[in-house]
């Protein structure tokens, strides 16, 4: 059930490889259930991804690393990395793929022993290539479903089903793995069970 570096590279892969397909599309729609455009969004997971691989990288397990993360307009992201708008879809796909690569770096040559801080709980390799797995799926999803191409977006069931044992411990265990993960982040129903408003993960070793 582990997750591993290249876990990382395959869930980038797979979302580059369907948003592509939106390329013409209109990036400044909504993505999905959000309140920034896809184009945001897009930004965003970069941003997770490339925090994730420095923070991992520093191995301070009291304070983030301090980049300087900033608003380009008021309610979109904190980013400290953003991709050029003039480079268009190609260019912000090439970022994601860029930052998909350092955080496979990062958590390919760090030891298991290694720990950095994040929010939801100071944690090893395994889990920041979990965290960066699950932003670039649901995230992946909120874009394939603001640019009318969510039918094309169906992760794997196994990767799914690896996430969800190392970060959402409180989920049902018996239900579908890519709906669950989506009702574990608060974006869908799962039968029985009541929508998630509020919801975290627990990135700590188990």
């Amino acid at each position: 059930m582990k997750i591993t570096p290249a876990d990382v590279r395959l869930a980038a892969d797979l979302a580059i490889a369907t948003l592509d397909r939106a390329r013409d599309a209109d990036w400044s729609v909504k993505a999905g259930p959000l309140d920034w455009d896809c184009w945001e969004t897009a930004e965003h997971l970069i941003d997770d991804l490339f925090s994730y691989a420095v923070q991992l990288a520093s191995e301070r397990t009291d304070i983030d690393v301090p980049f300087r993360y900033t608003q380009e307009t008021p309610g979109s992201p904190h980013n400290a990395v953003r991709a050029e708008r003039e480079a268009g879809v190609p260019g912000l796909l090439l970022a994601l793929e860029a930052s998909a690569g350092l955080l496979t770096a990062v958590t390919t040559v760090k030891p298991p022993e290694a720990r950095a801080h994040h929010t939801f709980g100071v944690a090893d390799p395994e889990g920041f290539a979990a965290m960066g797995v699950v932003e670039t799926l649901v995230h992946t999803d909120d874009l394939a479903s603001g640019l009318g191409i969510g039918d094309s977006w169906q992760p794997p069931a196994d990767l799914c089903a690896r996430v969800l044992h190392r970060l959402f411990p409180d989920v049902p265990a018996d239900t579908p793995p890519w709906p669950t993960l989506l009702w574990a982040t608060g974006r869908g129903e799962l039968p029985g069970h009541e929508r998630r408003g509020k919801w975290r993960w627990y990135s700590e070793p188990r």
